[in-house]
């Protein structure tokens, strides 16, 4: 828990306090407004209090992931020797496994348009003089 006093982890608790502090600050005095016959300010008498949970919820999630940070690199390092298929099977049955390999994809060739077909054949050429000549219309082509 030492790791929460540092300089950088007391302005992030000073920053959570202030922000929640304000917000229901804010979120209090909207609900004088509201009382006092400004009706739109009920709107926001319920958004300060949801914005102060969710500073708290952020804030709750980081010190979570540091804590883990610390608890993983205070773990001994793992033996280089070969895990026993057991072992193996234990460490990818949890939720993230311990080595991504990439997936593999197999690519088909693509085959070339038949011959024959005139239309198709007309229609790239239309797209490659468009491309030779990217400054014209399409009306423009000569074929």
């Amino acid at each position: 828990m030492r790791w929460l006093w540092t300089p950088a982890w007391i302005a992030r608790h000073v920053a959570m306090v202030v922000l929640v502090v304000s917000f229901l600050g804010l979120g209090w005095w909207q609900i004088s407004r509201a009382t006092a016959g400004n009706s739109i300010s009920w709107g926001y008498a319920v958004e300060w209090p949801v914005f102060a949970g969710f500073v708290v919820y952020v804030w709750w999630r980081e010190v979570r992931l540091a804590r883990r940070s610390a608890e993983a690199a205070a773990e001994p390092p793992a033996d280089t020797a070969e895990p026993s298929p057991d072992a193996a099977e234990a460490s990818t049955s949890g939720s993230r496994p311990g080595v991504r390999r990439p997936v593999r994809v197999s690519r088909v060739p693509a085959t070339a348009p038949p011959a024959d077909d005139a239309d198709l054949a007309a229609y790239n050429d239309y797209l490659s003089w468009l491309n030779a000549n990217p400054g014209a219309r399409p009306g423009d082509y000569p074929g």
